[in-house]
């Protein structure tokens, strides 16, 4: 039996926006604010003991145990598969999760703010807003992971005006070889 391959093309509107090099200015925009979002974040912590110096995961536990304390209740803020797992394997691992958490947070807005590897940085800091949303922390996440989830998709021209413009091309990505591998 013969397939037919069909390619569904990019409506004109979408291809513009995200991967067009002229709208390039409104991902730094996005990308510096949403960058300095994690750097902020994550500079505190990793400045501080609680999170990774010699009382490492203190700060995350009273994290985790307000977390827990939403997954009770009629109508709860965190679901109870995901209080499970805060208990069961996030609890019993929290110096390891805190140092985690907080170089995670400075190297996403890093990467974010410089332009590299903005696509990979992007969907990081979508995944650790998912879980900081998961544990019932609204705050500044929704905003952060829509802005986020629209990096993504403008991954190609988000980072023009950064490192990815020059390291795209020579890196190449997992489709397509670049310049340093041909």
């Amino acid at each position: 039996m013969k397939q037919n391959n069909i390619e569904f093309l990019e409506p004109p509107f979408s291809r513009f926006l995200f991967a067009n090099t002229k709208m390039a200015w409104l991902w730094l925009i996005i990308r510096l604010y949403v960058g300095w979002q994690w750097v902020e974040a994550g500079w505190g912590k990793v400045h501080s003991n609680l999170w990774v110096g010699s009382q490492a995961g203190v700060a995350l536990r009273g994290f985790l145990q307000s977390s827990l304390v939403k997954a009770a209740g009629a109508h709860p803020d965190v679901q109870g598969w995901y209080a499970g797992y805060i208990q069961n394997f996030v609890m019993p691992h929290a110096a390891g999760f805190g140092y985690l958490v907080a170089y995670g947070e400075l190297l996403v807005g890093i990467a974010l703010i410089l332009g590299i590897f903005t696509g990979i940085a992007a969907f990081f800091g979508t995944f650790m807003n998912l879980n900081y949303l998961l544990a019932g922390a609204v705050s500044i996440n929704p905003i952060l992971l829509l802005l986020q989830l629209f990096l993504i998709l403008a991954w190609r021209v988000a980072g023009w005006y950064g490192f990815d413009r020059w390291a795209l091309p020579a890196l190449g990505t997992p489709w397509q070889k670049g310049s340093v591998f041909k």
